[in-house]
C-alpha cells in the first residue's frame, strides 16, 4: 500500500471514528420494515443466480464496513439461522456495532477493527458478503473485490454498490470546491462543517451547487452531519456501470443482477414501452445486460448507487427460464415463498384480510423496488400461502388446493377442471417469480 493510499486510509478511518455511519439511534431496528430488510435477504440473488433456493440457517455473512451496525442488525433479522460477522476500519463504529447487536439478542455476532484487505486474518469463509457504502471509498476497488472473492465460498456471493458518477455529480463538484478551499486537507470535524454550512447557506438561490446539493432540509442543524457523508466525504468517487463490468472482469467475478433489478428497466422509460421506437425495439432484446444498463443510466441516472451482486464464475446455461417451461417443468415443480413472507406483519395482514373478505395487497406488505400496486385474490392467497407457510409446496398439491377452494368456475358455473386450476396458478405463480415473490425451482 503505497503511503498517499495509506493517507487516504487513515483520514477516512479518522472520519467514521469522529462521525460513526448511520446516526441511527439503539431503539431503532429494521424488523418489521420489510422493503429495507428486502435489501439484505440472502435468499433473493441466490435465487437469480442458480433458480434454486437458498435457506440462511447457519449461513456466516460478513458485513464489511459494518460502521455502527444497524446494516448486520438488518442482515440478521433477514437472515433467521446466520451468524453474522462484522468489520471496520473505525474501531468507534465496531463497538456501536457490538452493542447494537448484542441489545437486539444477536449474541454470536462478532465484530473486528479491520481493513478490507486483512479478511484472510479472519480465517472464515462466507456464504454472503455485504460490502454496502465502502467500495467507492477503497482506493483500489478490485483490489478490494478480490480481497472479499479470497474468503467467498464457491456458491457465495457479494453485494457491494459504488456511486454513481452521473447521478452524484454536483457532490463531487462540491467536494472539489471544498478541497480547493483546504477543507479536507485534514480530517473534516465541526469546523470544516460549520464552514461549509455558511457557504452554502448564503449561496444565491438561483447557483446551481446550491441547487443540487443543498436541499432545504439542510437548513437544520440537527441533518448537517450528512455533510460527512456527501460534501465532505473523504475518498469518494463516482463510476459508471462499464466501470463496474470492467472491474469485475478485472477480479475475475461475475455480475449477477442488480439490487433493484426491476427499476432499471430502459422499456419502463418510454411512454409507450409496448411501441418503442423501431430502432430501440430491434436493438434492446440483442443488447447485452451490461449494455442494457449502460443505456438506462445514460439516459435516466437517477439511482445514487449502482447497487449489484456477484460472485465466483459459475456454468448457469442449463438454467431454463420459468417463461419457457412446460407444463411437465411444471408438473415436477416445487414452489417456495419469499423467507421475508413468513414474517409476522405479513401473517397480521393475511389475516385481516381473510376477516374483511379483501384483496391482500402483497406489494403494500412487501414492496420490492420496481414493483407496482399488486393485490392478490383473497382465494388465490389462502390457496398458497397458509400451505406455503408450512413447507414448500409441489405445484401439484396447490392445483388440487384450488379445485377444493373453488370448486366452482364462477365465470362458467360449471366444476373447476384440473386444467383450468393448473393454468390459473400457473399464470399467476409466474408472475409472482418474475417479481420476486416466490421461487419456483425444478
Amino acid at each position: 500500500m503505497n503511503s498517499n493510499t495509506s493517507d487516504i486510509t487513515e483520514k477516512i478511518r479518522q472520519q467514521f471514528d469522529f462521525g460513526p455511519y448511520p446516526r441511527s439511534s439503539l431503539e431503532q431496528t429494521p424488523k418489521d420494515n420489510l422493503r429495507y430488510l428486502y435489501w439484505h435477504n440472502l435468499a433473493t440473488p441466490y435465487y437469480l443466480r442458480n433458480q434454486k433456493f437458498w435457506d440462511s440457517q447457519d449461513k456466516v455473512i460478513l458485513d464489511a464496513g459494518c460502521g455502527a451496525g444497524y446494516k448486520s442488525l438488518a442482515l440478521a433479522e433477514a437472515n433467521p439461522g446466520a451468524k453474522i460477522v462484522g468489520i471496520d476500519l473505525s474501531e468507534k463504529s465496531v463497538e456501536l456495532a457490538r452493542i447494537r447487536l448484542k441489545h437486539y439478542g444477536f449474541e454470536e455476532a462478532e465484530f473486528h477493527q479491520l481493513s478490507l484487505y486483512d479478511l484472510p486474518s479472519l480465517g472464515l469463509k462466507f456464504d454472503y458478503i455485504n460490502c454496502d457504502e465502502v467500495l467507492y471509498l477503497v482506493p483500489d476497488i478490485v483490489r478490494g473485490l478480490q480481497a472479499m472473492k479470497g474468503v467467498l465460498k464457491p456458491d457465495g456471493i457479494i453485494r457491494t454498490n459504488l456511486h454513481s458518477l452521473y447521478q452524484r455529480g454536483a457532490y463531487f463538484r462540491a467536494q472539489e470546491l471544498f478541497k480547493r478551499m483546504g477543507l479536507m486537507d485534514e480530517n473534516p470535524e465541526e469546523m470544516q462543517m460549520e464552514i461549509v454550512t455558511e457557504i452554502m447557506q448564503s449561496f444565491n438561490p438561483r447557483v446551481d451547487l446550491k441547487q443540487k446539493t443543498w436541499p432545504k432540509k439542510m437548513d437544520d442543524p440537527k441533518n448537517q452531519h450528512t455533510l460527512l457523508s456527501n460534501q465532505l466525504l473523504v475518498g469518494d468517487r463516482g463510476f459508471t456501470i462499464p466501470d463496474v463490468f470492467q472491474s469485475l472482469q478485472a477480479a475475475n467475478l461475475d455480475f449477477i443482477e442488480m439490487l433493484n433489478w426491476q427499476e432499471w428497466n430502459v422499456e419502463r422509460l418510454f411512454q409507450e414501452p409496448e411501441n418503442l421506437p423501431v430502432f430501440l425495439a430491434l436493438a434492446l432484446p440483442e443488447a447485452t445486460r451490461e449494455e442494457q444498463l449502460t443505456f438506462f443510466e445514460l439516459m435516466h441516472p437517477i439511482f445514487r448507487l449502482l447497487d449489484f451482486w456477484c460472485g465466483h464464475p459459475i456454468d448457469n446455461s442449463a438454467i431454463v427460464p420459468v417463461s419457457d417451461w412446460t407444463d411437465s417443468d411444471w408438473e415436477n415443480a416445487t414452489v417456495y415463498l419469499h423467507p421475508l413472507l413468513h414474517k409476522d406483519p405479513v401473517k397480521t395482514a393475511f389475516k385481516g384480510a381473510t376477516e374483511q373478505l379483501q384483496a391482500f395487497p402483497l406489494s403494500n406488505i412487501l414492496p420490492i423496488p420496481g414493483v407496482e400496486a399488486l393485490s392478490l385474490d383473497i382465494t388465490l392467497t389462502t390457496c398458497l400461502f397458509p400451505p406455503l407457510w408450512e413447507s414448500p409446496q409441489p405445484f401439484k398439491q396447490l392445483v388440487e388446493r384450488w379445485q377444493r377452494l373453488r370448486p366452482i368456475d364462477l365465470a362458467t358455473l360449471e366444476p373447476t377442471t384440473p386444467q383450468t386450476a393448473f393454468s390459473l396458478l400457473k399464470n399467476t405463480l409466474t408472475g409472482l417469480e418474475e417479481f420476486g415473490y416466490i421461487f419456483l425451482e425444478q
